[in-house]
């Protein structure tokens, strides 16, 4: 499969934490966010987060740990969302998947504005959360990620690593980068444009049963 001609990112975050990303005014990365002590639900798994922020770093950029960059995968309905949606026993949070919503950016974009503010970027080829990942910094070499795998809604065996890949920005994403969000159902819907700001950025909010399991 080709590289889409528009590749888009998806970060994924319990509802609740909506509001606090629309005070600052962005994305943080998880060291970032243990050092304000941000509201909101934590959805991820602690053991690889520790592991994101205290053992692995960028072959791109040594150094750089993934801990400290905001990180999106390259499709909705990821695998992480699977563990959600199965309340995997190494998850901490259990409230399923109705809350979890798809904050959608266009990766060009935000290559774009981390190079205009001297941040880091780097994608990988499988999950930055385990030992053994690939990661560079060049969008020539974009055709290296499995996209077949990346756009597959069957995972299950050899596809699985390639789903996991990420894009991940140093620190901080802004708000005005969240194109749209999608939402499972109607409830969240409304959570969701409550909470939206009167004036400024406001991104589109669909409902997306397609995104989820």
């Amino acid at each position: 499969m080709t590289i889409p001609a528009c590749p888009k990112i998806y970060h994924i975050v319990h509802v609740d934490r909506l509001p606090s990303i629309i005070a600052d005014g962005c994305l943080w990365c998880d060291a970032a966010i243990a050092q304000r002590n941000t509201g909101g639900t934590t959805i991820g798994m602690n053991k690889i987060k520790q592991r994101r922020l205290n053992e692995l770093t960028l072959s791109s950029h040594p150094g750089l740990y993934v801990g400290q960059c905001v990180p999106f995968y390259f499709c909705p309905r990821s695998i992480m969302l699977f563990l959600i949606h199965k309340k995997n026993a190494e998850l901490s949070y259990k409230g399923g998947q109705e809350p979890i919503i798809h904050l959608e950016g266009d990766l060009l974009k935000a290559v774009n504005w981390a190079n205009q503010h001297n941040l880091r970027w780097s994608f990988t080829l499988s999950n930055a959360g385990s030992y053994y990942f690939e990661d560079c910094n060049d969008l020539a070499r974009l055709p290296e990620i499995d996209w077949l795998a990346v756009q597959a809604t069957n995972w299950r065996g050899q596809k699985q690593e390639g789903k996991q890949a990420e894009f991940l920005v140093e620190n901080t994403v802004p708000w005005h980068l969240v194109e749209r969000i999608g939402v499972k159902s109607r409830i969240i819907y409304d959570q969701v444009s409550k909470a939206l700001p009167k004036g400024g950025h406001h991104p589109r909010v669909e409902i997306k049963p397609e995104w989820y399991y």
